[in-house]
């Protein structure tokens, strides 16, 4: 019976969240929210409070609320790890990191202490259970589908998930949110990294690592040839398929097409330069699968915006895999993720490493 179970919802403050929480409510669950702070001062041994957050205006829509500061853990596993991808040259994606190991870590972690039986998000995506598996499926809008964000998320996880808002647009949640009291139906979304202020990773690194702008200043930025046609501010302040900012003058449009950290050096090309059929991604996560062992065709996202192109995927035995797409994609980003679908389902993804022209 659903009166009998309990539903631990992450809420952020968004209207995504609230409207997922209140669903739930709607639907007949015991549902409490949990409000996880990682911007505050780091807690060494993080601790269940109450919190002020509203869900709703609506008396039958008010459930307690917890909050839980992950901010020492944040610090370490997403902070760290997106100024190291950068000092590395690979462009990182701390959303997917943040998913895994901040929000349904610190979720589950909370939903045993306050024995809840599962735990939801207001993501745009959706699962499923056949064969013996739980499935990860994108959300029915295709502008606001999140599934890309979520590969890392494995069977243990996802067993105990609940994504509401999957079946839904965006607008039709908003009009949910309002029906539900919510406040903030109306609130606007941000999509700015949290711990970036203004979403200039730049100016972040350099306020961030204080001598990194001196250390890594007056590179040489060279042509395809090799040739050098300038000096630029620092490897870490560019990535792949960047064109604005370079500063020289070539009489046409030149992107950057590789990124050297060791010596400190852009490497530039015209923009037939940036393409490639091929990557090859670390770490593979599957989810819809068994871990293959033989190649098979599928669909491939190689960012959050990109869109699934056919590919095959040539697993490896040191679980990396390799993904030739039947035509070329552009400025492939080492640190990015290669997510692969089926349709609308996602069988797993990795982290880019390498590519091949």
């Amino acid at each position: 019976m659903k009166k009998d179970t309990t539903v631990l919802v992450g809420i952020s403050g968004g209207v995504d969240s609230a409207t997922a929480a209140c669903m739930l409510v709607s639907e007949g669950y015991r549902v409490i929210g949990l409000n996880i702070r990682v911007l505050d001062s780091p807690e060494s041994n993080p601790t269940l409070q109450p919190s002020p957050l509203i869900v709703s205006n609506r008396e039958e829509f008010r459930i307690p609320v917890y909050t839980l500061n992950l901010s020492k853990r944040f610090r370490e596993n997403v902070i760290h790890y997106f100024q190291e991808e950068y000092l590395a040259a690979r462009t990182p994606n701390p959303c997917i990191v943040c998913n895994k190991k901040i929000k349904w870590a610190g979720l589950l972690e909370a939903a045993n202490m306050l024995q809840a039986d599962f735990v939801a998000t207001g993501h745009y995506a959706s699962t499923s259970f056949s064969d013996g598996r739980f499935h990860l499926h994108k959300g029915a809008d295709t502008k606001k589908d999140q599934s890309y964000f979520l590969w890392m998320l494995q069977q243990e996880e996802l067993s105990k998930t609940i994504l509401p808002l999957g079946p839904l647009t965006k607008p039709e949640v908003r009009e949910l949110a309002r029906v539900y009291g919510v406040p903030a139906a109306e609130k606007k979304e941000s999509q700015e990294i949290c711990f970036v202020p203004g979403d200039d990773y730049c100016h972040y690194l350099e306020q961030a690592i204080p001598d990194l702008a001196d250390r890594v200043q007056g590179g040489e930025l060279v042509d395809a040839s090799g040739t050098v046609i300038g000096h630029h501010r620092g490897y870490p302040f560019y990535t792949i398929g960047q064109r604005r900012g370079l500063g020289a003058a070539t009489g046409e449009p030149i992107y950057v097409t590789s990124i050297d950290p060791v010596h400190n050096r852009i490497h530039t090309g015209k923009k037939t330069n940036l393409l490639s059929r091929e990557l090859t991604a670390r770490a593979m996560n599957w989810i819809g699968i068994e871990p293959p062992t033989e190649p098979f065709e599928a669909t491939a996202r190689i960012r959050y915006r990109d869109t699934p192109t056919p590919c095959r995927v040539t697993p490896l035995e040191d679980g990396s895999a390799t993904i030739s797409f039947r035509s070329p994609k552009s400025a492939i980003t080492a640190g990015q993720a290669a997510v692969i679908y089926r349709s609308d389902e996602v069988l797993g993804g990795g982290f880019i490493t390498k590519t091949t022209h």
